[in-house]
């Protein structure tokens, strides 16, 4: 089919996510290997964004493929209600890689439909009716996961489940408390506290946390956080489900974000890099406690697609190739090398107010004003369907000279597939860089 007429059919039939549909602007993909991709005219493109934060190993890595093959040819279904060898395989595996005692897994189709069943299990097992999540956040778009989403693309869908309580985050750049790290103590973990004191211990059932917040800034905690964390739900015996949808698998330089505070969730939910990005997967894993409970009770929770035998075999590869190809420790390596060329751009440009990041899980935070710290656009839901022109224009020049560029609200996102190399990496940079100049330009008229 020629580029016309997929166009022309993206644009009558495909329902397309957050946007108008008169914004639509097909941009078509034909094909991909490893950190690059081309589209339809054969122009390649490095991938700084990983599709969205989720083609870990590369695109059409061999391996991966070659099991989603074998195991078409084998079996492409089986119903929830059946053994198989190979969703068996797969919860085998992520008991062995995730932390601490979390052993058994509920599998599902994605990062949404995880969280959603995290909610549910963490209330079955509790008794309890509330939840507790951060303003900054993004769980999903399904009516559960946009609940406990902070952000504000829930505010179109409310009013959404109840019992869901806000509290704001560590995000140091912009103390929401005024305070400086580390003189504060970790003061915003500590003030969770508070908010657990007045809305009733015994009410809630969980705390859920991005341990790096992934589309909302991208807020790496100040050490001890986490840990703080985990000691309050422990002292209200209180669940702490960790949200690794996008920082699993490597994307940190760790197996998980939460291995960089080796702190161990009750619950921790995945998709995304669980088997790069090849077929829909998510999962819910939980620790011993909560499967000895369900080994007694009935989990009111299921849906068609559980445990997809090819989704699996996907995962059971990738994971196979994060470990034989050293991604996860290339993460590390050129996460390292990322954050100091990106404090080098910040020091060369005065539109830059921070730059963060763990791993290949970086951003840029661009600002008016340096010493006010006046956002280039403030963070609303109207500024969510407008991008910035200044912002836009950087996205632009950057896919004319071949990088594919992901931004939202003030933010631009850098996180490439692990097997980028330093050179494309590198590339990379230096066409964000000489980009930049346009925001520089914007903010100095």
């Amino acid at each position: 089919m020629d580029a016309s007429r997929i166009a022309e059919n993206e644009k009558k039939y495909v329902l397309h996510s957050w946007m108008a549909q008169k914004d639509f602007k097909p941009f078509i993909i034909a094909g991909g290997e490893g950190a690059v991709f081309w589209d339809d005219k054969g122009k390649r493109y490095i991938d700084f964004a990983s599709q969205l934060f989720n083609v870990n190993a590369g695109h059409q890595h061999p391996k991966i493929i070659a099991a989603i093959r074998e195991q078409a040819e084998k079996l492409c279904y089986v119903a929830p209600s059946m053994a198989n060898e190979t969703r068996a395989e797969l919860c085998r595996v992520l008991a062995e890689i995730t932390p601490g005692d979390l052993v058994k897994s509920f599998l599902s189709c994605g990062g949404g439909v995880a969280n959603e069943n995290a909610i549910k299990i963490a209330k079955a097992f509790t008794g309890r009716p509330k939840l507790i999540s951060r303003w900054r956040s993004f769980h999903g778009a399904t009516y559960g996961a946009m609940a406990i989403t902070g952000d504000p693309r829930r505010l179109p869908n409310e009013p959404t489940i109840p019992g869901v309580v806000h509290i704001w985050d560590p995000l140091c750049y912009r103390c929401f408390f005024g305070k400086t790290y580390p003189d504060c103590n970790v003061f915003c973990a500590d003030q969770i506290r508070e908010v657990i004191e007045v809305e009733g211990p015994k009410l809630i059932a969980a705390i859920i946390v991005e341990p790096i917040t992934g589309s909302n800034c991208r807020i790496i905690p100040p050490d001890g956080y986490m840990q703080r964390l985990r000691q309050i739900c422990d002292e209200y015996q209180i669940l702490l489900i960790a949200d690794e949808v996008m920082t699993g698998f490597g994307r940190t330089g760790k197996w998980f974000a939460c291995d960089h505070w080796k702190v161990v969730p009750d619950i921790m939910t995945l998709a995304k890099g669980i088997n790069g990005a090849a077929l829909p997967l998510g999962a819910t894993v939980v620790n011993e406690e909560i499967a000895d409970y369900m080994d007694d009770h009935m989990y009111y929770g299921g849906l068609t697609q559980y445990g997809n035998p090819i989704s699996c075999a996907a995962a059971i590869a990738a994971i196979q190739v994060y470990k034989e190809e050293g991604l996860i420790e290339n993460s590390r390596v050129l996460g390292l090398k990322l954050m100091a060329e990106l404090e080098k751009m910040k020091a060369r440009h005065l539109s830059i107010g921070d730059v963060r990041g763990l791993g290949l899980f970086a951003a840029i935070e661009f600002v008016k004003d340096r010493k006010t710290r006046e956002p280039l656009v403030p963070w609303t839901v109207e500024n969510y369907e407008k991008k910035d022109p200044a912002i836009a224009a950087v996205l632009n020049q950057l896919k004319e000279n071949g990088v594919l560029g992901y931004s939202r609200w003030n933010v631009i996102f850098i996180a490439p597939p692990l097997c980028i190399t330093e050179e494309q990496l590198m590339e990379g940079l230096n066409k964000i860089d000489k980009a930049i100049h346009l925001v520089d330009e914007a903010i100095s008229k």
